[in-house]
Formats: structure tokens, sequence, C-alpha cells
């Protein structure tokens, strides 16, 4: 196994991936952390043929880079999921593993220096397979509500300043309409509309059930991390309108004006 990248400090092979499915190339670069006690156990874990988990790199607390899959190869490490319509998150993406102790086990900010580590590396993939910004994301946007890595304390704001990623100044919190579980009519078919058009795998049925509940949870630790609890309330619908407005190619005029509708109706 030969390093794919300058940045990495040591390999450890796993033994758990495979050739990537009808992709010659990834697609998406997806960030989680480990949800383990520490580094060395979550890379033995992933080590191990019976796990059947891998990732292609994983970056310890102190900054150090670990490869564990070549690039080229199908890592073991997002699961079930979908963005913009695509399954098969593994075989289009590169996964990379964040040493934290996870929302089970503690879960606490990430330190300056694996950030540093995760803001370079991830700059060094996108750059050499031209990963577009929208396509940074989390395990839980691919896969939201079974999964919640790597969480609100995740510092997207400051890797997309630094230009990694895609992401918006969240509008600030405030009164004013909002909708949650159990709530149904044509304004939550336009906020699930508008989360469709931007990527999470959501219907617009127009009912606010418990899927919506998840991808609203999803959207809010990625996109709105100061407060997390699954209400499209318009912090939420703003930021989401705002992020929508920012895309190199924006849907919002096939959307019909989606907020006005979630505003007047």
């Amino acid at each position: 196994m030969i390093a794919d990248s300058g940045l990495v400090d040591g390999l450890r092979p796993s033994p758990n991936f495979g050739e990537r499915r009808g992709h010659s190339r990834p697609e998406m670069l997806i960030m989680h952390y480990t949800g383990m006690a520490d580094g060395e156990s979550a890379l033995r874990w992933m080590c191990m043929e019976r796990s059947q988990v891998s990732s292609h790199y994983l970056i310890q607390e102190d900054g150090g880079v670990v490869q564990l899959v070549c690039e080229a190869d199908r890592a073991w490490h997002a699961g079930a999921g979908d963005w913009r319509g695509r399954d098969d998150i593994n075989s289009r993406s590169i996964g990379i593993e964040i040493v934290n102790p996870g929302h089970e086990h503690g879960y606490r900010a990430y330190p300056p220096a694996q950030v540093a580590s995760v803001l370079a590396l991830g700059l060094d993939i996108v750059g050499r397979h031209a990963i577009p910004p929208e396509n940074v994301l989390g395990h839980s946007d691919v896969a939201p509500g079974r999964k919640q890595d790597p969480g609100e304390l995740f510092p997207w704001a400051d890797l997309a300043a630094a230009g990694l990623g895609h992401f918006v100044r969240p509008e600030r919190l405030s009164g004013g309409r909002f909708f949650g579980r159990g709530d149904s009519g044509e304004p939550v078919a336009a906020f699930q509309s508008m989360l469709a058009a931007y990527g999470y795998g959501i219907d617009p049925t127009g009912d606010f059930d418990e899927r919506t509940r998840a991808v609203t949870i999803a959207f809010q630790q990625h996109f709105r991390p100061c407060k997390v609890d699954g209400i499209a309330d318009m912090s939420t619908i703003t930021t989401l309108y705002r992020l929508l407005g920012a895309l190199a190619s924006s849907p919002l005029a096939a959307q019909g004006g989606s907020r006005g509708a979630i505003r007047t109706a």
C-alpha cells in the first residue's frame, strides 16, 4: 500500500474494502467521528475483518493522519444512504474518520491540531478529485436519523471559510411561524422540496413526519448548529434558502418561490 497523499503520517492497511462499483473516481468527501474511546481502539476495529467497517483515512486528536484504504478502492464507511438521488455512497466517496468519542461517549469539541489536519487533507482530496464544495458532507447528511456524526461541534463554518465545503452564515434565531412533527400542508411540502433540492433524501409529501424531523436535525447539525431540535423554524428555513441561493447552479428558480409559500400559507 502506498499513501495517496503527502500528508499521511502512517499506514494501517484494513482488509475491509472492495472495488468501486461503476465509479472510477470519488465525487463526495464524507466526514465521520469514530465514536469510540480513543483513536487506537478505532484503528484496531477498522483493521479487523470481522468489523466489516473501514475508512480511507483516520485523523488523530493530535492531527496525525493514518491511511487505511487506497483512495482508488471502496472503503466501507458510509453504509446505507443517499445524496442528490445517488445511492451506494461508499462507491462514490472518500471517507475520513476523525477521532472523537461522539455523542454516546462524551462528545467534545475537535482540537485545533486535528481541525488543521482535516482542512489540509480535505483540501488535498477535493483538489485532486475535483469534488464540488456541496459534496463535502457529514455522515448524518447522507444517512439522516441513522447517523449523527460528525455532529454540531464540527467546525463546518471554519473549514468553509478556508475553502473546504459549502456553508453560509446561519440566520439568527427569532420568532415567527415554525413546523414540527405532525404538521402538514403546502408549506411543509415546500420545506421538504427545498431540502431535497439541496441534496437530502426526502420526498415532498406535505407531512412533517419522523423522516422530515430526522433530515431537519441533520441539516441543523451541519448548517444551523446553535440549536438542533428538528423543528423547521424561520432561522432553519431562511438558512436553507440562503444556502440554495449560494450554489453555483441554484435550483431556486425551479422551486417556484418555496420560501414565500412557507411564509404566507
